[in-house]
């Protein structure tokens, strides 16, 4: 059993938890991951380690609920404990020799790109970044981000903060006005991935992405990670879930995470209707207390 130690909400529906792991946390590197299991029979989700300290023995995972068990993950407080947290698993990152790279996170991607441009930032890399959500409100971990960034740029799709549109604007524009990296990382919603990469790739700038697709073991065996990168099929949790956003198949890749769509549908409306039924029960419990 894994203890919460803290629980934190970023934005509406976005949740982060410190986990008591230190076996995990002593392994742990940027661009690994972690499965999960809430409790006995449970699904298992794969979730990007945002932060880890291997002195104290915590990783740090940011979720958003969006699915049955993300929802039920939501529900947990500090103190609570979780079934199973396997990992590090995946390939960790490595950049070689870098001066400057251009880190751009979208949505919940930032979260994924944090420990990422934290190492550079202790490397002494010039890291400059772009984060970007749909409102103000969405925005997340703006002042971690700030933090080991030498430059950042903060845009929303509505305009209620930073520049009025998407983060490839700016990244367009950097592009454009001769500024030169040495690698560029995308990490974010497949198509904001595949846009992104598609812009710098005429600059020959290496551009890392990360991919999520669908997953069940965690370790390729069953298959379901599968992508196609340069032509040849990969497993995400296996050679990955780091990859040249410029090899990447993102068509067939956005294809495949739309599958199971109809039978998430339904199991999180199953589980809406199990917890409000629970909540009507304790309310009702509550009351009856109340009048003994």
């Amino acid at each position: 059993m894994f203890k919460i130690l803290e629980k934190r909400e970023l934005a509406p529906s976005i949740k982060l938890f410190v986990i008591e792991a230190p076996l995990v946390a002593k392994k742990a590197r940027p661009g690994q991951f972690v499965i999960l299991r809430i409790k006995e029979g449970g699904e298992r989700i794969p979730l990007t380690i945002a932060d880890y300290n291997s002195e104290n023995g915590t990783v740090t995972i940011v979720f958003q609920e969006v699915g049955k068990t993300t929802r039920e993950l939501g529900t947990l407080e500090a103190g609570d404990y979780i079934q199973d947290f396997v990992g590090p698993l995946g390939v960790p990152v490595e950049f070689p020799n870098h001066k400057k790279v251009l880190g751009i996170g979208g949505g919940l991607g930032i979260a994924p790109l944090y420990p990422k441009l934290k190492m550079l930032h202790q490397q002494g890399v010039e890291v400059v970044s772009i984060i970007g959500a749909r409102t103000a409100e969405l925005l997340i971990l703006e002042e971690e981000i700030k933090a080991v960034s030498d430059r950042m740029y903060i845009c929303t799709d509505d305009g209620s903060k930073g520049r009025h549109g998407f983060v490839t604007v700016v990244l367009k524009e950097l592009l454009e006005q001769g500024e030169k990296f040495d690698e560029i990382i995308i990490i974010g919603p497949p198509i904001l991935m595949k846009i992104g990469s598609e812009i710098t790739k005429p600059y020959g700038i290496p551009t890392m992405v990360s991919l999520n697709p669908i997953m069940v073991d965690g370790t390729g065996m069953c298959g379901g990670c599968r992508v196609t990168v340069d032509g040849e099929i990969k497993f995400a949790r296996v050679d990955g879930p780091a990859f040249d956003g410029h090899k990447v198949d993102f068509d067939e890749l956005i294809k495949r995470l739309a599958t199971y769509k109809e039978e998430e549908k339904i199991s999180l409306e199953r589980f809406n209707e199990a917890h409000e039924c629970k909540l009507i029960n304790k309310i009702e419990g509550a009351d009856k207390d109340a009048v003994k």
